[in-house]
């Protein structure tokens, strides 16, 4: 079964280069690719590790009723998959969202709905 038949949500491309950052270690784990409500694809330098859990804090681009630039939204995520990218020294990797809080997933939910 190809990855896109398991989507369930439609996801956004990123419009500008938002990075996303680890919250344990504090720094960046790779930029958005897109965004759905039950999860993502970021772009990184470095591979994941297969299945490993991180929690995530990242500034969504542009702003909304419930969503500013000064408001990152905070969510644990588990990577699905992750391959080479076209581009040299880049990876793509499929994440899961796991944990949310309802505040963040209300956020969320605006900036996707301003598509």
């Amino acid at each position: 079964m190809s990855t896109s038949n398991q989507r369930r949500a439609e996801r956004k491309r990123a419009s500008v280069n938002a990075i996303v950052t680890d919250v344990i270690s504090g720094l960046p784990i790779g930029h958005l690719g897109n965004l759905s409500s039950t999860g993502m694809l970021l772009i990184s330098a470095q591979a994941p590790r297969s299945e490993a859990l991180y929690q995530v804090s990242m500034t969504l681009p542009g702003s909304g009723r419930m969503l500013t630039q000064s408001q990152p939204i905070e969510v644990g995520i588990q990577e699905q998959w992750h391959e080479a990218a076209a581009s040299s020294g880049q990876i793509w990797a499929g994440y899961r969202i796991v944990a949310i809080s309802d505040a963040d997933a209300a956020r969320l939910e605006s900036w996707l709905a301003q598509a």
